[in-house]
């Protein structure tokens, strides 16, 4: 079936008034150093060059401690602690790094990671999707994900699709998250490992042209990211024996 496709210039008519990304509080998306997927020694580093001294020594002193005494103890442990005060140690523009580097610290694995996440702030569940990629080998996490994906808060939605979610998503759930970026203004940058996981999807393709043609009836933007990945789907579909998975099961 051939779903509707947008000319270059109805494309720009179409999507001149799409919205900027919004977070659940109705402010733009802020950015960070983690939506570039990097690594723990890249966080490092870049807290390193970017923290002034007060901060940094408190961020030593909180990683310290976090070696020290891993794992869960008691009703909360210490390093939960610094979780929540990491915003204002480090400031906003740092403290999800921050709280990265403490869980990786902390050898937090899936259980604590989950009690973090359930028990903490908007700001210390989104630290705990960051730190996933990082910290658990298999899908046991993948509720936490599951969890992120049904809220409308942007900046968990952009946590929730990073490395984690492209290794352990099925196929259907990974469609409809990226569906779920487009409803609500996330970028599609921030989904990783987007072209291998699009590439020759004809179901992801059928759910997008479906989207676009229901903006289009009810006079609405269809985003332009929608024309992006629609044309990843396009690509050529991974060989046989390529890291997918879940297959194409929708």
């Amino acid at each position: 079936m051939t779903h509707p496709r947008a000319t270059p210039a109805a494309r720009t008519e179409n999507t001149q008034d799409a919205p900027s990304p919004r977070t659940h509080t109705g402010e733009p998306t802020p950015g960070t150093a983690l939506t570039s997927h990097p690594s723990l020694t890249d966080l490092r580093r870049h807290l390193t060059t970017h923290l002034d001294p007060a901060a940094r020594t408190w961020l030593d002193h909180a990683l310290d401690e976090a070696v020290a005494h891993p794992g869960l103890h008691g009703p909360i442990s210490v390093w939960e602690l610094r979780l929540a005060e990491a915003g204002r140690r480090c400031g906003p523009a740092h403290a999800d790094t921050a709280r990265v580097l403490i869980l990786e610290a902390a050898r937090a694995d899936a259980g604590a990671l989950t009690r973090v996440y359930f028990q903490g702030t908007a700001d210390e569940r989104r630290a705990v999707l960051y730190a996933l990629p990082h910290l658990v080998a298999g899908p046991g996490a993948l509720p936490l994900i599951e969890d992120a994906l049904r809220t409308h808060d942007t900046r968990l939605l952009s946590a929730a699709v990073g490395p984690y979610a492209a290794r352990h998503l099925t196929a259907h759930a990974w469609r409809h998250a990226v569906l779920k970026c487009l409803f609500t203004g996330v970028p599609v940058d921030h989904v990783a490992d987007l072209p291998r996981r699009a590439a020759g999807d004809g179901e992801l393709a059928r759910m997008l042209g479906d989207y676009a043609a229901e903006r289009a009836a009810a006079g609405r933007s269809v985003p332009e990211d929608l024309y992006r990945v629609l044309d990843l789907t396009e690509s050529v579909t991974p060989a046989p024996g390529t890291d997918h998975p879940h297959g194409k099961e929708s």
